[in-house]
């Protein structure tokens, strides 16, 4: 079973630490499900262990004056930008329940991607030599991920009616010359595509994991804490 929070939109900071708390009690046994976390932020840049100096050719302070802010953070992969009309998800999955095979996973999430494009009518596939999922040569969905003890946090972006200018301020996931799309810029806009890719994102986990989703509120995010030991 996947249980999947929709968190709506919330800043970078508090869903970072939320996932960093999320995988320290899993791994310490305080959870035992599996977590997707959808959620969508406002407008940041965040830097992987694999970023290059040349992914970020504008000034860090000149972002930071138009509203952005800058993270650099453990998972793996180059620079991402994220903002809103982007739905990001954060899988807190632990592989030894799966596969304890990080490319088996990484090829999981892109084919969960694939499969929530193809409910759109999108055919999609992978980029030999990259992560992340694309369309007719153009990226529409990144992948970086970070695993600590076989438990997964970070994960994938998938732009729906993102504005794909905000992405000229990077070097998207470090490729030069790359063209980013959108749902929306690949079938049109339309009001619900947001709610209809978080529904379909469900049925591409379902799909590529083999596992049911239930649907879940925020309360099942509250913090575990450990059992008092019994006094002697």
């Amino acid at each position: 079973m996947i249980r999947i929070v929709d968190l709506g939109l919330r800043p970078y900071a508090e869903i970072l630490e939320l996932q960093r708390r999320l995988c320290r009690e899993r791994v310490t046994g305080l959870r035992n499900e599996d977590i997707l976390l959808l959620v969508e932020h406002p407008p940041v840049i965040t830097l992987g262990r694999g970023t290059k100096a040349s992914s970020l050719p504008v000034d860090r302070a000149a972002l930071e004056r138009r509203g952005l802010e800058v993270f650099e953070v453990e998972r793996g992969g180059d620079a991402t930008l994220h903002a809103p009309g982007q739905l990001v998800g954060y899988p807190i999955f632990h592989l030894e329940r799966h596969r304890p095979d990080l490319h088996w996973y990484l090829r999981q999430l892109e084919e969960a991607l694939i499969r929530t494009l193809d409910g759109f009518g999108i055919t999609a596939e992978r980029n030999p030599g990259y992560t992340g999922v694309w369309t007719r040569g153009r990226k529409i969905a990144s992948i970086g991920i970070h695993v600590k003890q076989w438990v997964t946090f970070h994960g994938f972006a998938l732009n729906v009616t993102t504005a794909l200018d905000l992405f000229d301020l990077i070097v998207p996931c470090g490729i030069h010359g790359v063209t980013m799309t959108s749902i929306a810029r690949e079938v049109g806009p339309a009001e619900p595509l947001l709610r209809q890719a978080r529904e379909r994102v469900a049925h591409g986990f379902v799909a590529a994991f083999e596992r049911e989703v239930e649907w879940s509120d925020e309360s099942i995010l509250a913090v575990r804490e450990p059992e008092p030991m019994p006094e002697r």
